[in-house]
């Protein structure tokens, strides 16, 4: 076989693999994410299943207990509040009112995260401050 040939079809073999690496990685990584759902989504949702939840920390609603952290976060834009339980570290701006996402699942009304999953959102300095 000619050798030019032979590179013809190394350079083929060798993009179509690059090709077909490439969609597998774009598949994999818009397949595995999750949207973070607001209380009012998960409000009646099915025990068991794991969730992202996003939403502000209801005001004088935050209990630390050691490492045991008990709060409320609500809708951004309604009135919907979910009870949530979690233990692990608390992001040095976790405050009343701030936005966070906290990973974990529903077990009898009350949203139970996992270990270590709380993320708080700042807020924008290019954004108006909400007044409670």
């Amino acid at each position: 076989m000619d050798p030019s040939r032979k590179r013809k079809i190394r350079l083929v073999v060798s993009l179509s693999v690059a090709v077909l690496l490439a969609a597998g990685l774009v598949y994999t990584s818009f397949s595995a994410s999750t949207e973070a759902r607001e209380p009012s989504e998960i409000i009646g949702s099915t025990s068991g299943s794991t969730y992202e939840l996003t939403g502000k920390v209801v005001n004088d609603t935050v209990v630390r207990r050691g490492e045991d952290l008990r709060f409320r976060i609500r809708d951004r834009e309604g009135s919907e509040n979910l009870p949530v339980s979690y233990s692990g570290t608390i992001p040095d701006a976790f405050r009343e009112g701030r936005e966070v996402i906290v990973t974990g699942s529903l077990q009898g009304g009350v949203f139970v995260a996992e270990r270590d999953s709380l993320v708080t959102k700042c807020p924008s300095k290019f954004t108006a401050e909400e007044k409670s």
